[in-house]
């Protein structure tokens, strides 16, 4: 099915939003990730941050699956699979946070593994950023860049 007009503005606002967080946070993660193992381990300390961080997860998941269910480009199934990535986790960190801790505790002893997966996290959101500021939008139907 292609684009519409509507479908295309949606997934160049979403990659506004995205590609930037994308780039500062992961960005952060990866550069500090051989001392993310204490701030990890301080976080899960506390059920109740936990549970909330969970139930935030979940929310911005359930935004961008609610109002960006869009499949017509490489951009469009970057920001809806983020979505729905967001929610899973977030419905695992509410449900069964000992299997998040689990997986934190051993990254946390691979911190250049971390670096990479996060690097890859930067360079798709230097991408979505692009398609959210820089690209020009595309007005044909055919597909573009979005």
């Amino acid at each position: 099915m292609p684009a519409t007009a509507e479908s295309r503005a949606r997934t160049r606002a979403f990659a506004r939003v995205i590609g930037p967080w994308l780039v500062i946070v992961t960005g952060i993660i990866a550069v500090r990730a051989p001392d993310m193992g204490p701030l990890a381990a301080d976080f899960f300390a506390s059920p109740l941050t936990v549970w909330f961080t969970g139930a935030l997860l979940l929310f911005g998941g359930l935004l961008i699956i609610a109002f960006h269910q869009y499949w017509s480009s490489a951009a469009a199934v970057a920001i809806s699979l983020f979505g729905w990535f967001l929610a899973l986790r977030g419905a695992v960190l509410l449900a069964a946070p000992q299997l998040i801790e689990r997986g934190v505790a051993v990254s946390a002893r691979v911190p250049l593994l971390v670096q990479v997966g996060f690097g890859i996290a930067v360079l798709i959101g230097l991408w979505l950023t692009y398609v959210g500021w820089i690209a020009k939008p595309d007005s044909s139907p055919a597909k573009g860049v979005l």
